[in-house]
């Protein structure tokens, strides 16, 4: 019945796809996490920059981002991040593609909850002479992070999705693969099928457990 499956490695497609959603996670959470803190800042230049730099990415078509990073960083300005290998050079810009991306979404969902934090408990750290990012990394972050825990779990998931868009630019994840099937075998639904049950594999455990995570972990007001 799963014939069509030899000769492809369907599990290194998927570690790929796993690969670009860990490594892109984390510098989403980094990256989100900073830009979160410029969007609150009393600094209007850093503010600016937050705000602008949210509200212009999440209205580009991530698709576009991730071919900026290969058409315009590799080819025309000659960004490599240190790939001499063309498939390595392909999976660092996918990554930084997807970070750049994705961290706009975790920079409103971290805002989000820094916004359910009373604002009594800001004003209370000034008074004991806390600067802006003393309180923020040690009153305002930690309780922002517990509430937001479900929304950031919906953004994790749709990354692993979103990961999919990097075989626009050659990079041999779980979406290139299906696509070099479908081509070359005559079992479209079969093998739509596969692929669809490995992303769910891959997002649901991980949907349940954060969701989980955030209940248990939520901030009692």
């Amino acid at each position: 019945m799963f014939d069509f499956l030899h000769g492809y490695d369907v599990l290194g497609a998927f570690w790929m796809t796993v690969k670009l959603t860990v490594l892109s996670a984390v510098g989403s959470l980094v990256w989100g996490t900073l830009l979160a803190a410029m969007r609150v800042s009393p600094v209007p230049v850093m503010r600016g920059f937050g705000t602008l730099y949210v509200n212009i990415v999440r209205n580009i078509p991530l698709t576009i981002i991730i071919l900026f990073t290969s058409l315009g960083l590799a080819d025309i300005f000659r960004v490599t991040l240190g790939a001499s290998d063309f498939k390595v050079q392909g999976f660092r810009l996918a990554i930084l593609g997807l970070i750049a991306y994705t961290s706009a979404f975790v920079c409103e969902a971290i805002r989000s909850g820094i916004n359910t934090v009373p604002v009594g408990q800001a004003e209370a750290a000034r008074a004991i002479g806390l600067n802006f990012s003393q309180t923020l990394r040690l009153i305002v972050l930690p309780q922002a992070f517990r509430s937001v825990i479900g929304p950031l779990a919906n953004v994790l998931i749709a990354l692993t999705k979103n990961t999919t868009v990097a075989s626009a630019i050659g990079v041999a994840e779980a979406a290139a693969l299906m696509k070099t099937m479908i081509e070359n075998e005559a079992q479209t639904l079969a093998i739509g099928a596969v692929f669809a049950l490995g992303f769910v594999i891959l997002t649901l455990p991980v949907g349940l457990l954060l969701g989980w995570l955030g209940k248990r972990l939520a901030v009692k007001r």
